[in-house]
């Protein structure tokens, strides 16, 4: 049965997947400009108040995924912060200016990790070769992809999906995500991913839907 990991953009949010019982939230802030990092207040409330697992997004800005040393000290620095919060995972991402995974920063991160578990966040589908930055995530040791295949929703990107949830097998999961909904989950079902990302907003609304999350777990199971 595949997993449902829930793009949680508010506390309202991170409580309604919760309730809806989702099997993970990805914890952030700002979506209208495709995620940032969260407050410590909005993790430290939502550790408390939820159960399931919680990985937090670590985007210090919106625009581009190239990366000052000094920005790098702060996702750093961030990405220490969740350990000691007691998180499951963090959602990290850097590029180098010619589109391709920057080695060095996704390391670093990743060696302040530690225990978590590490998503490499939709910088992915800005790479200039995906396939051959899958397999520099690979051998980097990432558990996950999250990707619309390179467009900007999941339904545009199916085919390119499909090809590399193959080209990955099992060494690294790649979750579609990117406008996933009921309204498509029938299509996105048949790419067979092992988990799946939505934020489950519907009709404008500011807050993911209990009742979305509720009824994309109904098609998963």
């Amino acid at each position: 049965m595949p997993l449902l990991e829930v793009c949680a953009g508010s506390i309202e949010s991170a409580l309604n997947a919760h309730s809806a019982k989702a099997d993970r939230i990805e914890l952030c802030m700002e979506l209208s400009v495709g995620g940032l990092t969260p407050s410590k207040g909005m993790i430290q409330l939502v550790k408390e108040m939820v159960e399931i697992p919680v990985y937090v997004l670590i985007r210090p800005r919106s625009g581009d995924f190239c990366y000052s040393l000094l920005e790098l000290e702060q996702m750093k620095e961030d990405v220490s912060l969740c350990a000691k919060m007691g998180c499951e995972g963090v959602v990290i991402g850097a590029l180098t200016p010619d589109r391709k995974i920057h080695e060095r920063m996704v390391y670093e991160l990743m060696q302040e990790a530690g225990y978590m578990d590490v998503t490499f966040h939709r910088a992915f589908d800005a790479v200039q070769n995906p396939f051959e930055a899958l397999d520099t995530l690979r051998e980097l040791g990432v558990q996950r992809v999250l990707t619309s295949g390179g467009a900007a929703t999941a339904v545009e990107g199916y085919e390119l999906l499909g090809e590399l949830i193959e080209e990955a097998d099992d060494d690294v999961i790649i979750m579609p995500g990117g406008g996933i909904r009921l309204a498509n989950i029938n299509l996105m079902l048949s790419l067979e991913a092992r988990e799946y990302h939505s934020a489950a907003l519907v009709d404008g609304e500011k807050h993911s839907s209990k009742q979305e999350i509720e009824a994309l777990l109904k098609k998963l199971a």
